[in-house]
């Protein structure tokens, strides 16, 4: 029993087993692939009766089909890859330290460095060599977006994440420069009581701006609600933003998924 890693070509629809249970009884709840040197990441949550029990942090060669490395202590949620130099980031479980760097190259476990830095969704490594990251927030303290430093390992706090009263931001993507982030807060339903918004982060001023209230034009329009995404992906040149929203018709939990797309003018990112 155990996760399975599958390979899927877009352009033939054909999908193929990678591999099953690279951690024996263990399902892959973030995962992640560095496309450039084929080594899929992944932390898992464990079944029962295993010897390996715990959160597993786990680094699996594509083309080798081998597991580089398998241990304890890993990330419940999110990792940070760092594209530039195949380092991985993480903290244990959903904690903010410590935090940890793998290198695939070394051969050597996980090792801990100096930090602390709240991790529950990342961005890709922008072309100024930054990846951002979004913590979960809870009742003790709000989600906060901070910055990485992929050459120096620095950590720096930008600001809070929420508009309203929605803290949890489980997916979040950056334009090239690193200038603008893209978020929706209220990932597990409830963005609605906040008009389900589209926010966009300008890393420079540390400021949040609402550029879509999208909850009740889709009620009045369409008779459904967005009420919280997991996924928001970003165009190449950041002009569209793709949301896979979970959608209400009606019911009294979300009952469909929806693909939202939205434009996003020059002089909202310029």
């Amino acid at each position: 029993v155990g996760e399975w890693i599958l390979r899927a070509n877009p352009t033939t629809g054909k999908s193929e087993v990678v591999i099953h249970a690279p951690v024996s009884k263990h399902c892959i709840p973030n995962g992640m692939l560095d496309p450039q040197r084929l080594i899929y990441y992944g932390g898992t949550a464990p079944g029962t009766g295993d010897a390996n029990e715990g959160i597993q942090f786990f680094a699996y060669d594509i083309e080798g089909k081998k597991v580089l490395y398998s241990g304890p202590n890993g990330p419940a949620r999110a990792m940070m890859l760092a594209s530039s130099t195949g380092k991985v980031y993480f903290t244990p479980g959903s904690s903010a330290t410590p935090l940890m760097r793998f290198d695939p190259t070394s051969g050597k476990p996980p090792e801990e460095i100096p930090g602390e830095i709240g991790l529950r969704a990342a961005t890709d490594e922008t072309a100024a060599g930054k990846i951002f990251t979004v913590s979960a927030g809870g009742k003790e303290s709000g989600s906060t977006i901070y910055a990485f430093d992929v050459k120096s390992e620095n950590i720096e706090t930008l600001g809070p994440a929420a508009v309203g009263v929605n803290q949890y931001v489980a997916s979040i993507k950056a334009d090239p420069r690193g200038r603008y982030l893209y978020y929706v807060p209220g990932a597990h339903g409830g963005a609605d009581a906040d008009g389900s918004p589209i926010v966009q982060f300008d890393t420079k001023t540390k400021t949040r701006k609402v550029i879509a209230f999208v909850a009740s034009y889709f009620q009045q329009e369409f008779g459904c609600i967005p009420k919280g995404t997991y996924g928001v992906a970003l165009d190449e040149k950041a002009e569209r933003l793709f949301i896979t929203w979970n959608v209400l018709r009606g019911t009294k939990n979300w009952d469909t998924c929806g693909l939202m797309v939205v434009h996003i003018p020059p002089e909202e990112r310029e």
